[in-house]
């Protein structure tokens, strides 16, 4: 066992150095109440997120991969501070920004922002389209007359592929695509150095996706952008992600560069979810059989001690059972939670 490894995890990141990341989650744990006594005290919790710890280099892009409901989004949230973790810190370019007030917040607000999933639902149908991407600008005083201001506008809508000539219609008279460069353009109006993007992609077409994933990476070149790129599509991942982390029940199972945890696929969970899925262009020496899990998933309701995975886990013991495994080290920058690695 690297007990190294172990630190990066468990024991508060210990040998990082202050320059090695730019954002930084260490040990976020999000439980909502599940059930309540006649008191309305909880008595069961579920746990979206237990324990999830990873760094974020400058202009770099944090792949997160897992099925619904293994906490992906929930990561964004509290990152975004749209929830408050019941345990652990966010540390944003070295400085502790969990638990802030809101006024200490509202500098972090403009160099944060976050793109949702649907961009049908996320636009305000009442609104014009410039009005929606300037909101920010208006927010943080960021431009000082309306000349500048409609410059401005006119200028994010045109590097994210719209025509300024449109900034009067409503959000109903676009395309989805378009509706997503929307959102994208009024997330960059902040001029953001962070920004968390919660499946994006994943309500276009294919087509679509690529422009967008392309518009994404031209915008983090220019501007050395750092993004969380939440999907469940392995190939978008693969193809805009520098690093990834597979999430399982709450928990990271593994974490490493794209290509590595492309390549090796570490976690029996890892293996199961890149089966399922049609790698394109096909990793080399990967295997092609489809792996099919049996058991039952566990509840997030107060999960029992011990891998999450090992009711599902062909190479399951009864010490997996028992004891939640510890973090081992595969290869360089490339780190699985699994008791199959020494």
């Amino acid at each position: 066992m690297d007990e190294r490894a172990n630190s990066f995890f468990q024991d508060d990141n210990v040998y990082l150095r202050s320059n090695d990341y730019f954002l930084r989650a260490d040990g976020l744990t999000m439980h909502f109440p599940a059930k309540t006594d006649r008191f309305g005290r909880p008595v069961s919790w579920i746990h979206a997120a237990d324990g999830v710890s990873f760094q974020v280099p400058k202009g770099k892009t944090m792949g997160v991969v897992g099925e619904s409901g293994c906490g992906k989004s929930t990561v964004g949230k509290m990152l975004m501070n749209l929830y408050r973790p019941t345990s652990g810190r966010i540390y944003y370019d070295g400085r502790d920004i969990t638990g802030l007030s809101a006024r200490e917040r509202r500098p972090y607000q403009q160099k944060m922002q976050l793109v949702w999933q649907d961009p049908y639902s996320s636009l305000d149908p009442r609104m014009h389209v410039g009005d929606i991407i300037g909101e920010g600008l208006r927010n943080f005083g960021l431009t000082s007359t309306r000349e500048e201001y409609r410059e401005r506008v006119f200028e994010l809508m045109r590097k994210c592929g719209l025509f300024p000539e449109e900034a009067n219609k409503f959000p109903h008279q676009f395309s989805g695509g378009q509706r997503q460069r929307i959102c994208i353009a009024r997330a960059l109006a902040t001029n953001p150095e962070f920004i968390v993007l919660d499946e994006a992609v994943s309500a276009l077409d294919v087509s679509i996706q690529a422009q967008i994933v392309n518009l994404l990476k031209d915008r983090q070149q220019e501007s050395s952008l750092t993004y969380l790129f939440i999907s469940h599509d392995l190939n978008i991942v693969r193809y805009i992600s520098d690093e990834v982390i597979v999430m399982y029940l709450g928990q990271i199972v593994e974490r490493g560069t794209m290509e590595t945890v492309f390549q090796t696929r570490a976690h029996p969970y890892t293996q199961a979810l890149f089966s399922a899925t049609p790698v394109f262009p096909p990793v080399p020496g990967g295997k092609k059989e489809r792996i099919l899990l049996e058991g039952d998933v566990l509840s997030p309701v107060d999960p029992p001690v011990g891998c999450r995975f090992a009711g599902r886990c062909p190479y399951a013991t009864e010490q997996c059972r028992k004891e939640e495994p510890l973090w081992s080290r595969v290869e360089e920058n490339h780190y699985v939670k699994c008791r199959l690695y020494p």
